[in-house]
């Protein structure tokens, strides 16, 4: 694909994820990979747990996602290669419309004011709108928890809903981050362990988290390092050691440069605390930390721009 088209359609992308946000969810790909996974999930895992390992689950689980993953890539190169075809100009548009879908920056950014403000009303409402965001149960969380949770979710899908599907768009154009999404969605719904949904996930969903876990090891790193880069924090020997205390070999590396850029303390009860010697974030942070994404945007459009011209020759 042409260097420039690519650019012009990735730019095209991210002007219309800002002006317009999402389709509605008729016309939105995440949504059919939602329904997708949803359906073959039903009978890929079990209802009551069998004997550890179970490798039909496994089995099952990993030729569900292998099916899906080929359906998505394949239709996303069907589409990009139909529009090559077409004009110049008409080709970026055209990309550009079919990219944006697997980006939510503006959405991610809204949902995270959105927990804001619900703060400012009351913790209860405050709560309920975090619940939106998360899957962690929010009864017992209090302000400052609920607010470390919607900075968390900022950075972590900072990564998966912008850094990563770009940046596999830069190497592999649109079935790049087509595929990106479909794996990240199938972790998402898939990728637990023990019961979700009446459904044992513990191996049924174990290929679709080392697919995700796979995917979205250097997009992350990439996502930690910038976000340190435009904060001006000199901290990576910190990033290096607070990264590894998430149960995820990769969230932790967004969440945990966020943390430290706000010197704030960031976690997830009973399972991990990152910057433990940071402060409770206040409403500011939200703020700061809204600001560092968005800047993290913008110097991960100048990178990919770049990497599109070095990759074009």
């Amino acid at each position: 694909m042409n260097w420039a088209v690519a650019a012009a359609a990735l730019l095209l992308a991210l002007v219309v994820d800002v002006w317009l946000g999402e389709p509605r969810a008729r016309w939105h790909p995440v949504v059919w990979i939602g329904n997708y996974l949803g359906w073959v999930g039903q009978r890929a895992a079990p209802t009551q747990a069998a004997r550890d390992p179970d490798f039909k689950a496994f089995v099952l689980g990993a030729l569900a996602w292998s099916a899906g993953a080929a359906i998505v890539c394949v239709a996303a190169w069907w589409l990009q290669y139909a529009l090559l075809q077409l004009p110049v100009l008409l080709t970026a548009l055209l990309l550009g419309l079919a990219l944006k879908p697997l980006l939510a920056w503006a959405m991610l950014q809204r949902e995270v004011q959105a927990v804001e403000a619900a703060l400012g009303e009351s913790l209860d409402a405050g709560r309920q709108r975090l619940a939106w965001l998360v899957s962690r149960d929010v009864a017992a969380l209090t302000e400052g928890q609920v607010r470390e949770s919607a900075i968390e979710s900022l950075a972590e899908n900072l990564n998966d809903s912008v850094v990563a599907p770009i940046f596999w768009f830069v190497l592999f154009g649109l079935p790049g981050a087509a595929l990106y999404r479909f794996a990240n969605t199938a972790d998402a719904m898939w990728g637990y362990r023990g019961e979700r949904n009446g459904r044992i996930w513990e191996w049924a969903g174990k290929w679709a988290a080392w697919a995700d876990d796979l995917l979205s090891w250097l997009p992350a790193r990439i996502t930690a390092v910038l976000l340190l880069a435009v904060a001006g924090s000199g901290r990576g020997w910190a990033l290096l050691r607070e990264a590894r205390l998430t149960p995820s070999p990769n969230s932790g590396w967004p969440m945990a440069a966020m943390a430290l850029v706000l010197d704030v303390r960031l976690g997830k009860p009973g399972v991990y605390i990152l910057n433990r010697d940071g402060r409770v974030p206040e409403a500011m942070d939200t703020v700061r930390a809204i600001r560092y994404a968005r800047n993290t945007l913008l110097s991960l459009i100048l990178v990919a721009l770049v990497a599109l011209v070095l990759i074009a020759k």
